[in-house]
């Protein structure tokens, strides 16, 4: 028997690209089976992105193993047939269209309600199911553009800079994610579906922290302030002989740690930076006088006494080097996947930890386009028997 807390839910998965399967993924990693419905002929969008490995694309397969896929024309009766086949007992139907696709071909929330009351349907787009720019097509710069996200990230001397991932499909996902899970749980009480409406734009709101708030209580526009903490200090990354580590240590106790760690008690009393305000505003003064004692030595060197006094540090690590951290290892965040056409395909494992409940022993390699058919057609046909 499967532990997983979303085991025994089927979720059809109408969607391509990134913030849809992210979602997907999700549930597939908490348990789901997950059918993934693509175009014939091409399949998700991302099928054609690289870089490949034995002809297959990596960028795919990262979001999409642990799911079946079939593929269907939904303009074709005989493949609409089997959409509504596929619904009938499912759980969950997750796309990303942009508005007013699935009312087009006939599938919108409205009609499939009435059709299968207990369906939840989860729905994510660059700007939501209402308001007047929900038409409007969206990726992930967009939004991080139009929430204002892109105008934090960067340094003050320098343009904005796009997160190094694609937060605004990413965050959306996880938004996704959550109102599905919350909508199953609440399905046990009403025995009634939902539809789930997550905007891309919305999700970038909810995730800009005190910036917004600040913003609308003191009239103060945020800026960009490169690896700072905009309201704490010392939080940033500083300069040692070799390299840049990052230092967290805006509270006072932790803050006094530091500075004796860095043989500068005198910091603790230099009225710039005695209190978490001073040390705010005087934060480029603070900067100097720490990188001074900082660049003596290498990055090593001082991550070997921070870690010892307990101050929160680290390097500032490439992907390779993260990939190589044993905590990551020991949290089983790196998996292997056996992948007939890829050979071994390493992917992010599942970030949720739950208790009692063990990474599976394998993982479905991603599927090839429509691989799944005859199985899923047999499946329906026995079911209808």
């Amino acid at each position: 028997m499967d532990p997983r807390p979303l085991a025994g839910i089927k979720v059809i998965d109408l969607t391509r690209v990134l913030a849809g399967p992210y979602c997907t993924l999700v549930l597939a990693n908490l348990g789901a089976r997950v059918i993934k419905v693509e175009r014939p002929g091409r399949g998700d969008d991302v099928r054609d992105v690289g870089p490949f490995r034995g002809g297959k694309s990596l960028y795919f397969s990262a979001l999409n193993y642990d799911k079946e896929s079939i593929a269907l024309d939904l303009k074709a009766d005989a493949d609409r047939k089997i959409f509504e086949d596929l619904l009938a007992d499912a759980d969950v139907l997750v796309e990303n269209y942009r508005p007013g696709t699935m009312q087009r071909l006939g599938f919108g929330f409205d009609v499939l309600h009435a059709k299968f009351p207990r369906l939840i349907y989860g729905a994510a787009s660059g700007f939501g199911q209402t308001g007047p720019l929900s038409p409007r097509p969206a990726y992930d710069m967009v939004v991080q553009a139009m929430s204002g996200m892109l105008s934090l990230t960067g340094h003050p001397e320098h343009p904005p800079a796009r997160v190094g991932v694609s937060i605004g499909d990413i965050a959306a996902a996880l938004f996704l994610a959550i109102g599905i899970s919350s909508a199953l749980y609440k399905r046990h009480e009403t025995d009634e579906g939902v539809l789930v409406d997550v905007a891309m734009l919305d999700s970038q709101v909810a995730i800009l922290e005190n910036a917004l708030t600040r913003y609308l209580v003191t009239g103060d526009i945020p800026g960009r302030t490169g690896t700072r903490h905009p309201n704490i200090s010392p939080f940033q990354a500083f300069t040692t002989a070799d390299a840049q580590v990052v230092v967290c240590a805006g509270h006072d106790e932790v803050y006094h740690v530091f500075c004796d760690t860095i043989g500068r008690a005198d910091m603790k009393t230099d009225p710039r930076f005695v209190s978490a305000e001073d040390r705010r505003v005087n934060v480029e003064a603070m900067q100097f006088e720490i990188e001074t004692v900082l660049r003596q030595h290498p990055g090593n060197y001082w991550l070997e006494r921070f870690e010892a006094a307990g101050v929160p540090c680290s390097a500032v690590n490439s992907v390779a080097e993260a990939a190589r951290l044993p905590q990551l290892a020991a949290r089983e965040m790196i998996r292997e996947i056996a992948d007939p056409a890829i050979g071994p395909l390493f992917v992010a494992g599942n970030p949720i930890k739950i208790s009692g409940v063990a990474e599976p022993a394998m993982h479905r390699p991603p599927p090839a386009l429509d691989e799944n058919r005859a199985d899923i057609l047999a499946e329906l046909k026995a079911r209808s028997r």
